[in-house]
């Protein structure tokens, strides 16, 4: 049951979308057994679901996103919580984004430090001949 539960939300949060369902269902029953003290490794749900254990860590790191992994076992029993995530890859895409224009701004503010410093060193090395 809660790894029905976990694959709803994962549906709810987009994570189905352009994947196939056997890396939601692998990351689903991984979660469960794990929140009800069964011991299973990632190999073994890797080879009930057929997956690669690449798929399922990813699948999982999407998880790891949503605000559904945030809740404890009994919030996440008793709480349906309404609201959606964006889809990983959305997400995904305003995180490459968001690094690309902190790279852009870093690149512009030393290009600035670079241009002072050099006209820094010009004047110093004309007013040292006035001297």
């Amino acid at each position: 049951m809660t790894a029905l539960r976990l694959v709803q939300r994962m549906k709810r949060d987009w994570m189905h979308t352009g994947r196939r369902p056997s890396g939601l269902c692998g990351a689903a029953l991984l979660v469960a057994a794990r929140l009800h003290d069964f011991c299973r490794t990632i190999k073994e749900i890797v080879n009930v679901v057929k997956v690669c254990e690449t798929t399922l860590r990813k699948r999982l790191t999407e998880f790891e996103d949503t605000p559904t992994s945030q809740l404890t076992i009994e919030e996440f029993m008793k709480v349906d919580l309404d609201q959606e995530c964006d889809p990983p890859c959305f997400t995904a895409g305003l995180k490459k984004k968001k690094s690309q224009q902190v790279l852009c701004s870093f690149t512009q503010k030393t290009r600035h430090i670079r241009y002072n410093k050099h006209s820094y060193f010009s004047v110093t090395h004309q007013t040292s001949w006035v001297i």
